[in-house]
């Protein structure tokens, strides 16, 4: 039987009692929780190492996210994340190049992201942005061959993008044929998993083949950032 249903019940609670007395009160099931969903992140890495060999190695622990929030710089003081989430890429969550990204929990009463598994770079310094962009436009005919693929767009419909400018950044024409892609700040990919996804036992294998469409942008944009100028 799946602890998934379990855990988003959990989180569910959390979300309306996120202090520090309920949580305390049910750490234990949060322990029992993680533990379970750990392993399954263990399974994700692995399948994910078959055509990602530079995960081999690579531990759930590694790529999991605490569930506490850092707090001090914003104005939402609740001290708890209402989902678990990891960042999978060979340096595991602590890796600030392109990589991929689980995020499992209810629905969010807020504009933050969703539950569901991501790849691609988000809030990228302004030199690595800067960078990016120049690679992209530089290398526009392997990007483009790179990016709109039928299952791509059919797994990652567009692009998911915390925000964008208004216009093309200084340095670009304004009617620049990638002005879209010029004005993004983030090179993301989005595709949507609730719990019933989660739910099936075979999950991590299904998400694993769902990551492998979005490799060859994972590699663009690594070796873009890391390519000397």
């Amino acid at each position: 039987m799946s602890y998934i249903p379990d855990l988003y019940s959990f989180l569910t609670h959390l979300q309306a009692n996120n202090n520090r007395e309920w949580f305390k009160a049910n750490k234990a099931e949060y322990d029992s929780l993680r533990e379970l969903w750990l392993a399954d992140i263990d399974r994700l890495v692995a399948e994910m190492s078959q055509w990602y060999p530079e995960l081999r190695g690579l531990t759930g622990k590694q790529c999991a996210y605490r569930i506490y929030r850092d707090t001090r710089f914003s104005p939402d003081k609740t001290p708890y994340k209402d989902y678990f989430s990891a960042g999978i890429s060979p340096a595991g969550r602590k890796s600030h190049d392109a990589g991929f990204y689980l995020q499992m929990g209810p629905a969010r009463l807020s504009s933050e992201i969703e539950s569901g598994l991501y790849g691609g770079i988000w809030c990228p310094e302004p030199s690595i942005l800067k960078k990016l962009r120049r690679a992209i436009v530089d290398n526009i005919e392997e990007f483009e061959e790179i990016t709109p693929t039928q299952e791509m767009e059919k797994l990652f419909p567009g692009w998911c993008a915390s925000s964008s400018l208004k216009t093309v950044p200084k340095g670009y024409d304004k009617n620049h044929p990638q002005a879209y892609l010029l004005r993004l700040r983030d090179f993301g990919k989005f595709h949507p998993a609730d719990m019933h996804f989660f739910t099936d036992p075979e999950w991590p294998a299904h998400a694993s083949e769902i990551f492998s469409h979005l490799k060859p942008l994972i590699d663009f944009l690594s070796y873009s950032i890391h390519e000397e100028v």
